[in-house]
């Protein structure tokens, strides 16, 4: 368990707030990081005019109304107080719950993080980048938000630089992830939304905040960038600038029948996910009735407890009949549904779209992205597509931030004051 230091900040006069204390953490890597359970606070600020209930946490889990009130997509539903973040550099950091709306249709609460610059904000507010994280896990133990640095330190690194060039990022934890339910896994209809309508609570948080936003994941997380850019804004006074996707999923027809061919043990968790995050919105898939032997025996630490390294370590030797219970026929049909859920490349996206690769990428390869990119250019995307050789699926995170920069300055976004590329922090 990480420490915590405690720090006390008098909140600014437009937020009407008495003076907290809040717990600031570092940079540690987040995988299985429990940093505590916030304590229990009276009341935090939404705007000058409104307020809100404090936001409280089990674990990695939030603490979520049994009865949602009424109230739109993007309206906040509880909130910490803001409090400096000594690992992003001292920029202002909230957690917060909000109303989206998933797949069905429904009023759902979603979780996540704003993390605001240190300093004065440009004319007009931060713009903003609704970051998207890639897979960490369905269990709320994977929460992003509950840890320290988003879950990886490479997430941590990326958000920092967004943070240094003057975004305000807000990342959300997705549905399912530290709220009630699995993590529907790859849903682009619940993944999109929930990207988009932090935007609109985030705005209602903080009136710093600029209209305009940007929309940027890397892997489930890209996939979600490009959902996001179909999603009903629910702040009709936004705008999307343009989306960045990373490595994003994509091709999922192809994912089961691939990983039951022959996997290594990331891949086999991924599959699994893939079949729970299907169970959670189709009722004729029962994740229990695909897993086989060493699926059921870790079934606890795949779906509640564990996150993707741990259980990917558990399955390290397994061969895909351990894991998963399915018939070529089944693994095809389950794929078929899941693409047709989660495929980015479903329909054409709305806006300009920088999409970013690594060459030797294996969690999502290159040959994936480069048809997904084909077939939006196909449907009459404006997309803008680089790849870099020599790098993976995590790698390409730091090198090719200064080419997303630039896109993003290119497209409404904050000038680039200077930036060289670094390697990504794989810590």
């Amino acid at each position: 368990m990480p420490d915590l230091r405690l720090a006390c900040k008098v909140l600014s006069a437009v937020l009407l707030v008495s003076a907290l204390v809040a717990g600031c953490s570092g940079s540690d890597r987040g995988q299985g990081t429990d940093p505590g359970t916030p304590g229990r606070r009276r009341t935090t600020t939404s705007s000058a005019t409104t307020t809100l209930p404090a936001l409280e946490r089990t674990g990695s889990t939030y603490a979520v109304p049994e009865r949602l009130p009424r109230a739109a997509a993007g309206t906040p539903i509880a909130a910490t107080a803001p409090r400096p973040d000594d690992g992003f550099a001292g920029a202002t950091r909230t957690e917060l719950l909000y109303h989206s709306v998933d797949h069905a249709g429904t009023d759902v609460a979603v979780s996540g993080t704003l993390l605001v610059p240190k300093g004065t904000p440009p004319e007009g507010g931060w713009p903003i980048v609704s970051w998207g994280h890639g897979t960490t896990g369905v269990a709320d133990a994977c929460t992003p938000s509950a840890t320290p640095n988003l879950f990886y330190n490479e997430y941590a690194q990326e958000v920092r630089s967004l943070l240094a060039a003057g975004y305000a990022v807000a990342a959300s934890d997705y549905v399912g992830l530290g709220t009630p339910g699995l993590h529907t896994y790859l849903v682009g209809d619940d993944l999109g939304p929930a990207m988009a309508d932090i935007v609109t609570a985030s705005r209602k948080l903080d009136p710093t905040l600029a209209p305009s936003w940007f929309a940027i994941g890397h892997s489930e997380g890209g996939e979600a960038a490009l959902w996001a850019t179909r999603a009903p804004q629910s702040d009709p006074r936004a705008h999307l600038a343009g989306a960045v996707a990373i490595a994003p999923g994509s091709g999922l027809q192809a994912a089961l029948p691939a990983v039951m061919s022959g996997g290594a043990p990331a891949d086999l968790v991924y599959a699994t996910y893939i079949v729970a995050g299907l169970s959670q919105v189709d009722p004729t898939v029962r994740i229990d009735d695909h897993l086989g032997p060493a699926g059921k025996e870790h079934r606890d630490l795949l779906l509640e407890s564990g996150c993707l390294l741990d259980a990917a370590d558990a399955l390290a030797g397994k061969v895909p009949a351990d894991v998963l219970s399915l018939t070529p026929e089944e693994a095809s049909a389950l794929s078929t549904k899941m693409a047709a859920l989660g495929n980015p490349e479903n329909t054409k996206v709305d806006g300009p779209v920088l999409v970013l690769q690594g060459e030797t990428d294996q969690d999502v390869p290159a040959g994936l992205t480069t048809a997904m990119v084909d077939k939006l250019k196909a449907l009459g995307s404006d997309v803008a597509y680089r790849t870099y050789p020599g790098l993976n699926h995590d790698q390409v995170l730091g090198p090719s931030m200064c080419d997303l920069l630039a896109w993003l300055a290119a497209h409404g976004g904050r000038p680039v004051q200077a930036c060289v590329p670094e390697a990504t922090d794989m810590s």
